[in-house]
């Protein structure tokens, strides 16, 4: 790709900060059943602390928030939009599109093209490079994608589930482990068509794999108990690692974009032993890997594009560097994006 510029990133963070010892703390009883020591889940997920919204918030709304930010902060008019796609795990409701909600909080164009993608915790890079694609081929101008995951269900409900349960063992709570871990939070990418002598980061490089036979190791649904997760996370951390090496052969394959090239990687932010096993595998400098977990959680499709915003306004990602988004999600799924910024 030539032509497709991340203008600009924007993200809201919820006022409300839950820690692993709060959830702990919550789940004391089955702590003390169980003889789990205290600290565990900071220790095993390398997660202090995770963003909750207030009651109710529902993902479009989180979602606006950060779009309103992006297209305030870049100084481009809502009616200029062309695209925009929301692609959250979080939905407000099964039909209509959470993008509807979105496009009429935003006083987006009627002639805007709106619609969802799910993708587990991909969604988010999915929808920059569908809308990169359509900038591409000069089908759109200019284009918003956004995110807003809601934790606060499944948590609730994990919780609840977990203490009510009396036959749970250590083997058997395993299951419930990855649903702790889990954050809110928001992010939207103004994206256009790149102008002659682009001052801003380029999207240039993709490359993803698909490896569906591992699809039963991690499953959500809503159910009479409400929101819950099950997943295999030691199963998952090595099939989603796998499926990294192997898109990792393609991404790299492209002239310019092996790991010494690269100055800055943005990951989906799961946990440290899958950060650390990650960068292991793929021979990346863990230096050059900013990170945001530990004050973030797992926020599903927001957690890299958020990365990569902080670690832009950190200073991590500038001007004369190249950058990569790394992406697994359940599925499994990876897609990996390769972005330039020019030195002006």
């Amino acid at each position: 790709m030539r032509y497709v510029c991340l203008d600009t990133f924007a993200y809201a963070l919820p006022p409300r900060v839950l820690t692993s010892a709060d959830i702990e703390k919550q789940l004391a009883p089955v702590y003390q059943r169980l003889k789990l020591p205290a600290g565990r889940l900071e220790m095993m997920s390398g997660i202090k602390s995770r963003h909750l919204w207030p009651a109710g918030t529902r993902p479009s709304q989180a979602a606006a928030l950060a779009g309103e930010k992006a297209l305030r902060h870049a100084g481009v008019a809502p009616e200029k939009i062309g695209c925009l796609i929301f692609t959250s795990v979080s939905r407000d409701m099964l039909e209509p599109a959470t993008a509807s909600f979105v496009h009429q909080k935003l006083g987006l164009a009627a002639d805007c093209l709106i619609f969802d993608l799910s993708n587990a915790c991909l969604g988010f890079l999915d929808g920059m490079l569908m809308l990169a694609q359509m900038i591409e081929l000069g089908r759109v101008e200019h284009g918003l994608v956004v995110a807003g995951e809601t934790a606060e269900d499944l948590l609730a409900s994990t919780v609840r589930t977990l203490l009510e349960d009396q036959t749970l063992t250590r083997k058997s709570i395993k299951p419930a482990f990855a649903s702790l871990t889990i954050g809110s939070g928001s992010v939207a990418l103004y994206m256009r068509r790149a102008v002659e002598n682009e001052t801003r980061p380029l999207l240039t490089h993709a490359a993803w794999l698909a490896n569906t036979r591992h699809n039963d190791l991690c499953q959500g649904a809503d159910g009479m108990a409400g929101v819950l997760m099950a997943t295999d996370s030691e199963e998952l951390l090595v099939r989603g690692v796998e499926t990294a090496a192997a898109t990792w052969r393609k991404f790299t394959a492209y002239p310019g974009w092996g790991a010494m090239d690269i100055g800055c990687f943005f990951c989906h932010q799961v946990g440290s032993a899958h950060a650390r096993l990650l960068c292991d595998t793929l021979a990346i400098d863990a230096a050059k890997n900013f990170q945001t977990l530990a004050h973030f959680g797992n926020t599903g499709s927001v957690s890299a594009p958020l990365t990569m915003a902080l670690g832009i306004r950190a200073g991590a990602f500038q001007p004369g560097m190249k950058a990569a988004l790394l992406g697994i999600g359940s599925g499994i799924n990876c897609l990996m994006l390769g972005v330039k910024w020019r030195k002006v």
